[in-house]
């Protein structure tokens, strides 16, 4: 998360104004200083669980503790990144590159918080939905010209030429789109929602990735929705029981329009059981958000297991 702060500022791409400390200390000196909301990050990785928003001094101290002196996450909280809070809608922009070109994909949001009406603490995502309606034409001009292509090709000018999927976590907000995060690798669960909705064959797209002629291929998509519930071990994120039987998974294959998405499973004696806090990707798709929303719920009630847990509003603010 710092290397990819220091690459925004360099090359003027529009993010949060930020501060970097190794020492909780010096951090909880600056933070005095600062107005609330603030954001708190590990610069490493953390599951998807390493991003406070404090609301006061207590709540900052508590984040930089467990970041930096309880180590929660090791290495990845060694340095932390505090920075200004931003008001708009979050989206998730994966993009193919192969070091020159950059093609975006069908936007989509993620739903972190564990509770329904983004309430609790944070998780690694508990559903996601695409197409976004509040992603218009202008942001989506806006995004390609002032955040993909100049980070790219600012890449490319410090000597580390990306080819892959990039992730763009952005939000929408009055002065325009900012960069929240970048991640070098597809979002979860954001490509449950994204790659059923891809009609060019995804091989066809990774070759041109590969051998640097991404412009010259045409990539298509359908003009539908899709809609992923995370069903998640209960307790998650926090501590959860593994091994229990999942039941009903043989419904599912019946139904149309919908995946499977396996995540925390393991094959034991002949069954199908949980092994880690987010169990299942259930995604559907249909004409509308509304229709593909239906289906999947439909689905997850289809199966079972012992203190299954599920946000029940996923995709409903593209609704409302």
């Amino acid at each position: 998360k710092v290397f990819c702060k220091f690459l925004l500022k360099k090359y003027n791409i529009p993010t949060a104004n930020y501060q970097v400390f190794q020492n909780s200390q010096k951090a909880l000196d600056y933070i005095k200083k600062q107005t609330f909301p603030l954001v708190i990050k590990a610069d490493g990785l953390a599951a998807g669980k390493g991003v406070f928003i404090v609301k006061n001094l207590l709540q900052a101290r508590d984040a930089l503790d467990t970041l930096m002196e309880e180590k929660k996450f090791g290495e990845a909280g060694k340095q932390v990144v505090v920075e200004e809070f931003l008001e708009g809608e979050e989206v998730s922009i994966l993009a193919f590159c192969d070091g020159k070109t950059v093609v975006p994909m069908v936007s989509s949001q993620d739903h972190k918080k564990i509770f329904d009406h983004d309430q609790g603490p944070n998780t690694g995502g508990m559903g996601a939905y695409s197409p976004v309606p509040f992603y218009s034409d202008e942001f989506k001009k806006r995004v390609l010209e002032e955040i993909l292509e100049p980070t790219v090709k600012g890449l490319r000018i410090e000597g580390k030429e990306y080819k892959g999927v990039l992730y763009a976590g952005l939000i929408l907000t009055k002065e325009g789109p900012k960069v929240l995060e970048f991640n070098a690798r597809f979002g979860d669960p954001e490509t449950q929602v994204v790659l059923p909705r891809l009609k060019t064959d995804l091989i066809d797209i990774l070759n041109a990735v590969i051998d640097d002629r991404l412009h010259k291929i045409n990539i298509q998509w359908e003009d539908n929705a899709a809609v992923c519930v995370v069903v998640a071990s209960g307790g998650y994120p926090g501590k959860y029981q593994k091994g229990k039987v999942i039941c009903g998974l043989e419904r599912l294959e019946k139904m149309k329009n919908m995946i499977a998405f396996h995540a925390g499973t393991k094959f034991q004696d002949d069954q199908v059981i949980t092994s880690g806090g987010r169990v299942l990707g259930i995604t559907a798709w249909d004409d509308t958000i509304s229709k593909a929303k239906e289906r999947a719920y439909k689905a997850v009630k289809e199966m079972y297991f012992e203190d299954m847990y599920y946000r029940k509003d996923i995709a409903l603010k593209a609704i409302k």
